[in-house]
């Protein structure tokens, strides 16, 4: 049976007369008659159902004899005792919505759940490091009680964390079994055993997943909330959380009951009930209604938290919703990963709080470095950023149309809700067809473009309307310049009053070939063939290309300048490479040619290759777009396009402009000059 903090109270005092607590008196002697009076007054008479009334009226029968003994050796009054423990229960960090907020990151147990998503165990301890460093109040770093990975983390984290660190980590488990003593569970063991200071137990609050998947009773959930949460807060003195799951679905269907499984862990010592709504499908408006009851009747005492996912897309909009009606704890991930289509993206929640609703968190958070964490997480888990992300995206203060970027020179919030630089991004200014001029002499003056001509005149608008009008021509074409912005830069740059390029290609050939030219069903019996040791059978593995390219570029040796005011001599350098396919011969070539004159090449390398058939109905006479990605020994990265119906053609030309762009924007030293060539 299921107890509240008073009924619990006055039988623990009870219980425990024979010998560990001191007896004290109680001046006034209580039938059973009596004290269901008390519990009817003080629990209400439609929440004190007739099985506590029984359950509490045996303990007290039996007891009667023992109290009369002690009667005469005590001064204390009953309501004394018994509202000084419930005191003594009481939390005392109580947070309430929206002014106050605390953060809870999930990323570590909820969003590995998530689809394609796996960390490590080192992983695990450089994110929530990283976390904490950041400012979150929480984080949830695994289920110890679930796996050999979770348990080997908190071991870890039990010797290499700070105390501080430590403070913050949180274990997840759930209540116990059904029908056994929480300390005869397992999995409850291992929450203690992660030593962890706060522990979050999962329990069921809705009626319909107790009766139907649990396969166990109302009253019995209830007891199963209670019991592990009183075991692990006042046997064990943890801080206990309860994520009460499927809560709206069921504060929906049975409101009385969802809120008693909240009245059963609250009683029991919890220090915030979570609202969870697991399967993503409920709207803000009724997020907001059914918090604002758990409130009203709860937070003076516990923190009401929200945990919300992301199956309708209203995941950051419910739990902001939540936090008005007075939430004090909002759960979530990092980048809103998680199971199906995700959990709460604490990117989209923290600056939105902090900047829309004026919320403080209570132990800070550092906004300016929400781009970076974002990405650090990314990196971590193997993800690949989504540039649409709120706030912290490539994308999320990326300006295309000429009128936008037009006003944002006059005052850059006529488009933009924040200042970018707020979460640690940047504002960009992309070029396509929609640009105007604007966006050109804004990307001039970026890339430090020298507006003036020979006589000293600035003509920035007229140059950048000449390469709008050539951005506009190559679009039509099925260039793409909004994520090659290296290519943009090259297109300014070529045409800038003494600008020529530090090399150029002069002519070049690539030639393929083969031994096998079966299909793959046969190229896959030919491979077992030797798999199984027929060596008759010609391998397929190898150089499948050769490339043979001539590039003219400066004369870098001491032995061909005469003096010091000789003109800069050019050498040309033809090489041939091998390669697994054309365009990998091509580039090998390429950099073979050029590594000699400008070593800063060598650590230069291709990251990513794509290409797409912009016209599939010429079949075989198609267009092509090609984008390349490239990166150089400190890790940046950058994008060049080129497009021809020759795939070859359009490969080179975006070889070329990439190879270029490290030499003129990342190269220690590029000499460039008018007569060079």
């Amino acid at each position: 049976f299921h107890l509240s903090a008073t009924e619990n109270s006055f039988l623990r005092y009870i219980l425990n007369q024979r010998g560990t607590l001191p007896f004290y008196l109680l001046t006034m002697r209580f039938s059973i008659a009596a004290w269901t009076a008390v519990c009817l007054s003080t629990m209400g008479a439609q929440a004190f159902v007739q099985p506590r009334v029984g359950a509490i009226s045996r303990h007290v029968s039996s007891m009667h004899a023992s109290l009369d003994k002690q009667a005469s050796s005590s001064t204390t009054k009953t309501d004394d005792w018994i509202q000084d423990d419930i005191e003594s229960q009481a939390p005392n960090d109580i947070v309430i919505g929206p002014d106050q907020v605390l953060i809870y990151d999930t990323t570590l147990r909820d969003g590995t759940q998530g689809e394609s998503i796996s960390a490590s165990c080192d992983d695990k301890v450089k994110i929530a490091k990283r976390l904490m460093a950041f400012g979150v109040d929480y984080v949830e770093a695994g289920w110890p009680g679930s796996n050999p990975k979770d348990a080997e983390f908190f071991d870890r984290a039990s010797m290499e964390f700070t105390a501080d660190q430590f403070s913050k980590l949180v274990a997840f488990g759930s209540t116990r079994r059904k029908f056994m003593d929480a300390k005869d569970d397992a999995q409850v063991q291992a929450l203690l055993d992660s030593k962890a200071p706060t522990l979050c137990l999962v329990a069921k609050s809705h009626a319909w997943q107790v009766e139907e998947i649990l396969k166990t009773t109302r009253a019995e959930n209830l007891e199963m909330i209670y019991d592990t949460v009183q075991y692990l807060v006042r046997a064990h003195g943890r801080r206990v959380f309860v994520d009460l799951e499927h809560f709206y679905d069921g504060y929906a269907a049975d409101p009385e009951y969802a809120l008693a499984c909240c009245r059963a862990a609250v009683d029991a010592g919890a220090s915030c009930l979570v609202l969870c709504d697991t399967n993503g499908g409920s709207m803000p408006w009724q997020i907001h209604e059914a918090t604002e009851q758990v409130v009203a009747a709860f937070s003076d005492k516990s923190t009401v938290g929200v945990h919300t996912h992301n199956d309708c897309g209203m995941a950051v909009a419910n739990s902001l919703m939540a936090a008005k009606a007075g939430a004090g704890l909002i759960q979530g991930t990092t980048n809103g990963i998680g199971e199906r289509t995700g959990n709460a993206n604490l990117c989209s929640i923290i600056p939105s709080l902090a900047l829309h609703v004026n919320t403080k968190f209570v132990n800070g958070i550092d906004l300016q470095d929400l781009t970076t964490v974002s990405r650090f997480v990314d990196e971590l888990l193997n993800l690949t950023p989504s540039s649409a992300a709120p706030f912290v995206g490539a994308s999320a203060f990326a300006h295309k149309g000429g009128l936008h970027v037009a006003a944002m020179e006059r005052n850059p919030l006529s488009y933009q809700h924040i200042d970018p630089t707020i979460v640690g991004n940047e504002p960009r200014f992309l070029i396509s067809e929609l640009s105007g001029r604007q966006s050109i002499m804004g990307k001039m003056k970026e890339f430090g473009v020298d507006s003036e001509d020979e006589f000293g005149v600035d003509n920035t608008s007229e140059r950048a309307l000449a390469i709008l009008d050539r951005v506009k021509e190559l679009e039509s074409k099925g260039y793409t310049f909004e994520g090659a912005e290296a290519s943009v830069h090259l297109m300014i740059v070529h045409a800038s009053r003494g600008y020529c390029s530090p090399f150029s290609v002069l002519d070049y050939s690539a030639q393929v070939y083969d031994t096998n030219i079966d299909s793959s069903t046969r190229v896959l019996q030919k491979q077992q063939q030797r798999n199984n040791g027929n060596s008759e059978v010609p391998s397929a593995l190898g150089p499948t290309a050769r490339a043979t390219i001539k590039v003219r570029t400066l004369n870098l040796d001491d032995e061909a300048y005469d003096s010091f005011d000789a003109p800069l001599q050019y050498t040309e350098n033809l090489v041939v490479s091998d390669g697994s396919g054309p365009i990998d011969a091509l580039a090998k070539a390429l950099k073979q040619a050029l590594v000699p004159s400008h070593p800063s090449l060598k650590g230069l390398e291709l990251v990513d290759y794509k290409v797409r058939i912009l016209d599939p109905e010429s079949a075989a006479g198609a267009s092509t777009r090609v984008m390349i990605e490239f990166r150089n020994d400190n890790d940046e990265t950058w994008t060049t396009v080129s497009v021809d119906r020759n795939i070859i053609s359009a490969s080179v030309n975006a070889l070329v402009d990439g190879f270029e762009y490290a030499l003129i924007e990342h190269a220690q030293s590029c000499m460039l000059c008018e007569d060079a060539f």
